[in-house]
């Protein structure tokens, strides 16, 4: 969130409200420690902290967000995203009220989920897994989670409906408790799957094999988390859920969280997978327009995925599925920041007249993992700087034509003509520059600038 945006979202003199409709716990508060903590950071866990504090002992005067700032000493801008850290986790609800140009929020704290639930959750058990590692969750599970009990008891505890049988009196449908699925959602961390392709999934199921009753909503949910996490597809999830079936041809989500990662560790890494926070949203339209060419060039790469980027390099046609693959695992299985893969194939295409050598690639990826480069414009600074080594790296030797090509496009133009060119449609045909004179060319390029300056303005209008 950018701070021309923020004002849309939170300002100090906001007012706000907290509601805590039970009491917390010692337990609970271990819990927000020692589980959430190493996940969302200690600030908004601070934040969280003293709401609970405050709800406590509220007063009947509401207060602004500049109270928070002043006891938490943080400006509004880390307030902010300690409270959407906390609401996408689970532990906060956030309601919005704008009266007459004044606005104020409603906070309720969120009790946290016991260790039994938050071990079971695939997501949040590995978030945590990744973040502490095996030596602390392994003491985290023996803490809080307490050993199976004695194999010669029985559990003969009766049932609800053992006790119990049903009545006739009519209860009035506004009294009625709403038993729609939303409630459930509820009651744990926000996790929106609509996204997954189920009918592609069920479509490759056998209906005798895999009935579709037993894709129940925690099976649902189980297995959209499960391809969220370890980046699978519905096509891959098909063989998940088949491993995952016992002997009685059911789906218990135990099983179903050991066949992913069974899965995933016989197809894509034997390490286990990890999540981290989304990168910040792009710049605004205003900023981005006072930014240099090359400064435009390192934004797209931070923000789009490799799989456009492939299709503005080679002029909008569709890339292979082999290239897409290999970009996936960078990212995934390397672990390489998407705006650094994207610088990478980006130069990988330019140096090796539009082609994606697999060794080649590999080979530059793995020089700057040992140079723990982050960002885009880090990646394109080193490519500049090692140009002349990553050409000796080259299976075939390279013409100095297009290595001088290359070389100029890099330090004098910076931006690449693609780049440029991203905008037009795939239909027309790009002109070999190669053979014209230079004032050809500079025309060319002052009408691809002013193409791309009257994109921006109409996005900005």
């Amino acid at each position: 969130m950018t701070l021309n945006h923020l004002y849309k979202e939170l300002q100090p003199a906001d007012s706000f409200d907290i509601r805590l409709p039970h009491a917390l716990s010692t337990q609970e508060r271990q819990l927000i420690t020692l589980f959430y903590q190493p996940l969302i950071g200690a600030e908004p866990i601070s934040l969280y902290l003293t709401l609970w504090a405050e709800a406590e002992q509220m007063s009947k005067q509401q207060m602004t967000h500049y109270y928070l700032m002043n006891v938490l000493g943080l400006p509004i801008g880390k307030v902010f995203e300690a409270r959407i850290a906390l609401e996408a986790i689970g532990l906060l609800r956030t309601w919005k009220k704008e009266d007459a140009g004044q606005r104020s929020f409603l906070y309720e704290l969120i009790r946290p989920l016991d260790a039994d639930n938050f071990m079971k959750d695939p997501l949040l058990s590995m978030f945590l897994f990744s973040k502490i590692g095996e030596q602390a969750y392994r003491k985290l599970r023996q803490r809080f989670m307490p050993s199976t009990r004695d194999v010669e008891f029985k559990d003969v505890s009766r049932a609800f409906i053992d006790v119990f049988k049903p009545v006739s009196t009519k209860i009035p449908d506004d009294l009625q408790a709403d038993t729609s699925h939303k409630d459930k959602q509820q009651k744990i961390y926000p996790f929106y799957f609509d996204q997954f392709d189920f009918e592609l999934l069920q479509g490759g199921l056998s209906e005798q094999l895999v009935p579709a009753s037993l894709l129940t909503f925690e099976v649902r949910e189980s297995i959209a988390k499960l391809a969220f996490l370890y980046h699978l597809t519905a096509l891959d999830m098909q063989k998940v859920v088949i491993l995952a079936l016992d002997d009685d041809l059911g789906i218990s989500l135990e099983r179903l969280r050991k066949a992913a990662a069974d899965f995933y560790k016989l197809t894509v890494s034997k390490e286990p997978p990890k999540l981290a926070r989304v990168s910040k949203q792009p710049s605004s339209i205003e900023e981005s327009s006072q930014k240099t060419k090359d400064q435009e060039l390192q934004q797209y790469l931070e923000t789009t995925p490799p799989v456009q980027v492939l299709r503005d390099i080679n002029n909008g046609k569709e890339p292979l599925q082999t290239s897409v693959q290999l970009a996936e695992s960078l990212i995934v299985q390397h672990g390489m920041p998407v705006g650094v893969v994207n610088a990478l194939l980006e130069y990988v295409m330019l140096t090796t007249d539009m082609k994606l050598p697999k060794k080649y690639v590999e080979t530059i990826a793995d020089h700057w993992v040992r140079k723990n480069i982050q960002t885009a414009k880090e990646a394109m600074e080193l490519a500049r700087q090692e140009h002349d080594k990553y050409t000796t790296w080259k299976n075939k030797p390279q013409s100095s034509a297009k290595k001088n090509s290359y070389t100029k496009n890099r330090r004098e133009e910076k931006v690449p003509d693609w780049f440029y060119k991203r905008n037009e449609k795939s239909e027309e045909v790009v002109k070999d520059t190669t053979n014209t004179g230079t004032t050809d060319f500079e025309k060319e390029r002052q009408k691809i600038l002013e193409k791309l300056g009257n994109i921006q303005n109409k996005v900005g209008e």
